[in-house]
């Protein structure tokens, strides 16, 4: 066990306090944006989805140490705006005194477990609006898989608008990560055509009672010009697990162009690069802004 983590399971079991305490003092950071203009987000809400694979390693993410210390690395390189995860993560972040002047969003349903007959049933297992506001983060993130062939959707999307109109309440961004899904040879697929992902958008634009402080946290496909005509709500690119990393920045570059996309939100392509060297990784993704 690293010293880090024993220093945080110290804290957790002598003083559960800590973490309300950390999360009082911390400084926020006043807005999503950092000097470029655009936002810079590490997300690493992947493992309590069971999804904790990287490349040829399965369990890649669930060694929490390795994780912490690269999350750490990844916010401290400049032009790094803010971080994604579920609340374990950022309570052992907050501990860790890594949050200050960072903006941070919680995920708030990943009970659609990886490689499950349930995956579409995504319930808000996690954060809520409440807890969101009380700890004073910046907004929280909901995964939308549309599935048409699943009679659960229905209940995901009634779901997510009720999340996006509990956060908007309280002033907070509402994320939403929207798929057109489907059920192939027992596993859930998500359609990365054009017209499916522009479908998705259009169908996610129009969840919740307000739209204010709804962003949609969108893949990078084909004709993306074309996609995010769909909508005029605020957009932020997804990372995914990348294979090519010259050819994804070259992607995530010509998108960044475009006048709804904002920023990155991007994990385990900067978490876990191939060569291993996350601060170039992460410096070159804010290169690109």
């Amino acid at each position: 066990m690293s010293e880090l983590v024993r220093r945080i399971v110290d804290t957790r079991v002598r003083e559960p306090e800590a973490i309300a305490e950390a999360a009082a003092r911390r400084v926020p950071a006043g807005s999503p944006f950092g000097p470029h203009g655009r936002t810079m987000i590490i997300a690493a809400d992947h493992p309590a989805r069971g999804a904790n694979a990287v490349g040829g390693d399965p369990l890649a993410m669930a060694d929490r140490g390795r994780l912490l210390e690269r999350l750490c690395l990844a916010l401290e390189r400049p032009g790094v705006t803010g971080v994604l995860a579920t609340a374990d993560i950022l309570e052992d972040l907050l501990l860790l005194g890594a949050l200050d002047g960072k903006s941070v969003f919680g995920s708030m349903n990943r009970t659609g477990l990886a490689g499950s007959v349930f995956e579409v049933d995504d319930r808000f297992g996690c954060y809520d609006a409440e807890q969101l506001a009380r700890m004073r983060f910046d907004g929280g993130k909901m995964l939308t898989r549309i599935a048409l062939d699943d009679p659960a959707t229905p209940g995901v999307l009634e779901s997510s608008a009720r999340a996006v109109g509990d956060l908007a309440d309280r002033g907070l961004i509402a994320m939403v990560e929207p798929f057109l899904s489907r059920w192939a040879d027992g596993r859930l697929r998500n359609d990365l055509s054009p017209e499916a992902v522009i479908t998705s958008i259009t169908i996610a634009s129009g969840l919740g009672r307000t739209s204010a402080r709804t962003w949609l946290k969108l893949p990078v496909v084909d004709d993306m010009e074309r996609v995010l005509a769909a909508s005029t709500l605020p957009a932020v690119l997804l990372g995914g697990e990348v294979r090519d990393p010259d050819a994804a920045f070259a992607s995530w570059r010509k998108a960044l162009a475009l006048p709804t996309v904002q920023g990155l939100v991007v994990g385990r392509s900067l978490l876990y690069p191939h060569d291993g060297d996350v601060a170039n990784a992460v410096d070159t993704a804010v290169g690109l802004l």
